[in-house]
């Protein structure tokens, strides 16, 4: 029942069941059932960060070993919800880590902003010999785009295919939102066009944010009608207003006007681009 309350995002269910089990039903509870609790507290990030503290306590005065699973657990919850010091403290006590707990530590540092630390502890973990997997380059490729390190970015890009694996549309998402931000923008083109995937509308959008930060309109007109063939205004609200603001930009205001009518015309929702970053 808890991971069936995680599955649909009901993660106060969760924790509403578990201190039943715990309180009232007395029900013995094991690592998995911790697990998801603790899954359930990362995903409710500074909401869950008190309960998720909770259960580590129960766990260290019910004299738990810190195996791998409950490491991970532990480490995951915390750098999402960003308290990233109690995460460092379990990952250090853990005997035996495997990628995914090197993973959690560096996309817990990258989402919260700590980019240089993030790319300390990918450092390491190569060092310890762990292959790092898709998961971790989207961790270590998003610290980069934060905290705008383009040659890092673009050395860590050409590790992934190094590493035996083909780049995901989020690696590429990274590395367009990263060297075009920089003003890249013939650089960041570049990578949309050679990229081995189709290209979604996150990348795009990125490129056109990008174009719109450094005023670049005809780079943009490169991309924008690809763009609206992709985009749906009951969808991707986010990228029509994007689009509509970069026509004003170049002065054409009639192509303004009739994406302005499109979003109108629908209901829509934001797209948020950085969804990967």
């Amino acid at each position: 029942m808890i991971a069936g309350y995680n599955n649909v995002g009901s993660y106060e269910l969760s924790l509403g069941l578990f201190r039943r089990m715990m309180f009232q039903e007395g029900t013995k509870v094991d690592e998995v059932t911790v697990g998801s609790v603790l899954s359930a507290c990362g995903k409710m990030g500074c909401v869950g960060l008190l309960a998720g503290k909770s259960v580590h306590g129960f766990m260290v005065k019910s004299g738990w070993e810190l195996n791998v699973d409950i490491g991970d657990a532990l480490v995951n919850m915390y750098a999402k919800c960003g308290n990233l010091r109690s995460g460092a403290q379990v990952f250090e006590l853990m005997s035996e880590r495997e990628v995914m707990t090197w993973t959690a530590l560096i996309c817990g540092a990258s989402k919260h902003g700590f980019s240089e630390e993030a790319l300390v502890v990918f450092e390491k973990m190569l060092v310890s010999g762990v292959t790092p997997n898709e998961l971790t380059f989207t961790g270590v490729l998003s610290a980069c785009a934060h905290g705008g390190l383009v040659d890092e970015g673009r050395r860590y890009f050409k590790m992934i295919e190094d590493n035996g694996m083909e780049p995901r549309i989020q690696h590429y998402a990274c590395l367009v939102y990263l060297v075009g931000k920089a003003g890249m923008l013939e650089e960041a083109y570049e990578i949309i066009r050679k990229m081995k995937l189709k290209p979604n509308i996150v990348v795009l959008g990125s490129f056109l944010s990008a174009c719109k930060e450094h005023r670049q309109f005809q780079m943009a007109e490169r991309v924008i009608e690809q763009v609206l063939t992709m985009a749906k205004p009951e969808y991707d609200g986010g990228v029509y207003s994007l689009v509509c603001d970069l026509y004003v930009m170049g002065k054409k205001m009639e192509e303004a006007e009739r994406v302005k009518k499109l979003m109108l015309n629908n209901k829509h929702v934001d797209l948020v681009l950085n969804n990967w970053f």
